[in-house]
């Protein structure tokens, strides 16, 4: 089923997310300041975990979600354990999505979009 582990499809997903936010700011945003600013409210655990709550999985993506949700984490003085937890399993989704299933990853991109940007 799975061609790496849920770390290394964080850390794949946290990249993928970031450069989603930023295609998508740069069509926004008119200065260097407001990219930065723009790209900040949605590159940020508590942000991703909000999302999370709100998509419409499937199955699959559940199981993987709770899997994520479940992971080993460093501590993060920054958020609670909660939110970081749900962020990693944000991001667990969307690096598994981006190897696994590019056409289910940009549904959910657009729903992100319609809905919460």
């Amino acid at each position: 089923m799975e061609k790496y582990n849920l770390k290394q499809y964080a850390h794949l997903g946290d990249a993928v997310w970031e450069l989603f936010v930023r295609e998508y700011i740069i069509k926004i945003a008119k200065t260097q300041k407001a990219l930065h600013l723009e790209t900040v409210k949605y590159v940020n655990a508590n942000f991703q975990a909000q999302i999370i709550e709100n998509l419409i999985l499937t199955e699959e993506e559940s199981k993987l979600i709770k899997r994520g949700r479940n992971l080993p984490l460093t501590d993060n003085k920054k958020n609670n354990q909660q939110v970081h937890r749900l962020a990693t399993a944000f991001e667990v989704l969307i690096g598994y999505l981006y190897i696994n299933n590019r056409e289910r990853l940009n549904e959910l991109f657009e729903f992100i979009t319609k809905e919460a940007l």
